[in-house]
């Protein structure tokens, strides 16, 4: 049976490591290496599908270069079986354990994965730093948690695709705080409700044939009175964009419930 890193941990030692989450900067976060057994590991990523597969969704703008799947028909049976387990409610009472009691968190996982799944970046993929959406399109749900598990046992630091933290400073991103690197089996949780940019912080350079593959699954709650309300993703220009107006358009194109399907792809 497959067990993660949490899984082998019993309250007390999740609380103690829910004191690191909470005390990381520049949002609540922790760094789990080794999040799954190593055969586990490697079974999930030769099951990762092809970048040049035809069932992908392509991003393709100058805010993000990548590709992405939610089809759980699509996943290996070993795959299938990680985010069974991940999204189980097992596994979110001890995600909940990361929070404290007067915070009174109740997670409830994304089994439909509305934005995660498999996503996949190649030589020249970008993701801008960013805020996730905060409420939910269809479950009306307010997105609490994220966890990102690295899983190409080929990637090397030297390719870059690094996720980069930043600190918040009136609604944008600041000082880029910490650099994750994609260490096979690596596993990020993080807390999306605390202004969280994020994004691949240096630039892809990996040979043709070897991608940037990871697994993302969510976590909802109920909204707080302070949630923003908005669905979609928020973008932030890079350095070498700042002051582009096109830009601009496509960032406020790009998070309006109206406008995103039409902008997926402008290249």
């Amino acid at each position: 049976m497959l067990k993660t890193y949490l899984d082998h941990l019993d309250q007390n030692e999740i609380i103690n490591l829910g004191k690191s989450f909470k005390n990381s900067k520049p949002f609540n976060h922790i760094i789990i290496d080794d999040f799954l057994s190593s055969e586990d590991a490697l079974i999930i990523a030769n099951e990762f599908p092809s970048f040049d597969d035809e069932f992908w969704f392509s991003y393709n703008n100058p805010l993000e270069i990548k590709k992405a799947s939610n089809d759980w028909n699509h996943f290996g049976c070993k795959t299938y079986e990680y985010f069974k387990h991940i999204l189980s409610e097992s596994f979110c009472n001890k995600l909940n354990l990361l929070f404290d009691e007067k915070d009174d968190v109740k997670l409830t996982p994304d089994i439909g994965l509305h934005g995660g799944g498999y996503h996949c970046h190649k030589n020249g993929g970008r993701l801008n730093p960013h805020l996730d959406y905060s409420i939910h399109p269809k479950l009306f749900l307010q997105r609490k948690v994220n966890i990102i598990l690295y899983i190409n046992p080929e990637w090397k630091k030297e390719y870059g695709g690094a996720l980069g933290l930043w600190s918040d400073n009136n609604g944008q991103p600041d000082k880029l705080i910490n650099k994750v690197d994609c260490i096979f089996n690596r596993a990020l949780i993080f807390d999306t409700t605390q202004n969280s940019w994020h994004g691949i912080c240096n630039e892809i350079n990996a040979p043709n044939n070897i991608t940037r593959n990871s697994l993302a699954t969510y976590y909802l709650t109920i909204p707080d009175q302070k949630a923003d309300p908005r669905m979609k993703v928020k973008y932030a220009p890079r350095e070498d964009q700042k002051g582009d107006e096109s830009i601009k358009d496509l960032i406020n194109k790009r998070q309006s419930m109206s406008d995103f399907q039409n902008v997926y792809r402008t290249k």
